[in-house]
């Protein structure tokens, strides 16, 4: 499985010019408080890679309540994490990522043998007791990320993602237990530039480029409402 550091999330500003065989990530430190799908700085981003205005966007919800663009060929998926946001876009290709900030203790080993396939749960309660919360997350990121691409969201069971550790807690394999074989599911996962911060990026194709950014703090300019009309 790929991995990508925090020195392979390089500074810009959206939008990169995104070729059709690539995928790209922002990792945003800073996000409004805000509802991250139909927030403006969201419809600024997609707008600049469409090289539309930002007002003529129309956003609607997809099967499983994920967002979508309504004609207009730009897919994106989007998660919001305790003032970040980490966005994926790629063109013509369902994609899902996924971030976690830690935050607060929690019972992981419980939370794992209750909604993790029990093989997993296993795995994660060999790991070190230091290694476990971070192994839990990166167990968690990996599924979420894959079933916002399948578009089921975590309706579609956490169990069916069935995610391989290595001895030190790190992902190594990811993919859906039930799925048809002759499609590959490709999973990235990902370590953004913020303390503790972990995240996975999924998409079920053919093998893509990935490229990671750390953007710029949101200025109030570009997190104020869009007026449309």
């Amino acid at each position: 499985m790929r991995r990508l550091e925090p020195r392979d999330f390089h500074p810009a500003v959206p939008p990169q010019p995104l070729a059709d065989d690539e995928i790209h990530l922002w990792f945003f430190p800073q996000w409004p408080a805000l509802p991250a799908a139909e927030s403006a700085p969201l419809r600024r981003v997609l707008a600049g890679y469409l090289g539309r205005p930002a007002e003529v966007l129309r956003l609607a919800r997809a099967r499983g309540g994920k967002p979508a663009l309504v004609d207009a060929p730009l897919e994106f998926s989007l998660a919001h994490s305790r003032g970040a946001l980490l966005l994926g876009l790629s063109r013509g290709q369902p994609l899902g990522v996924d971030l976690e900030l830690p935050h607060r203790a929690r019972p992981v080993l419980e939370l794992a043998r209750r909604w993790f396939a029990p093989a997993e749960a296993r795995a994660l309660a060999r790991l070190p007791e230091a290694r476990r919360p971070q192994g839990f997350l990166a167990m968690w990121s990996l599924k979420e990320a894959v079933l916002k691409a399948e578009g089921t969201g975590l309706g579609g069971g956490l169990a069916r993602v069935a995610v391989t550790l290595d001895a030190a807690g790190v992902p190594i394999a990811a993919g859906v237990t039930d799925a048809d074989p002759a499609t590959a599911w490709r999973c990235v996962y990902l370590a953004p530039p913020a303390a503790g911060a972990v995240g996975a990026l999924a998409w079920r194709g053919a093998e893509r480029s990935v490229r990671a950014f750390l953007a710029p703090s949101i200025p109030p300019a570009v997190a104020r409402p869009i007026q449309s009309g």
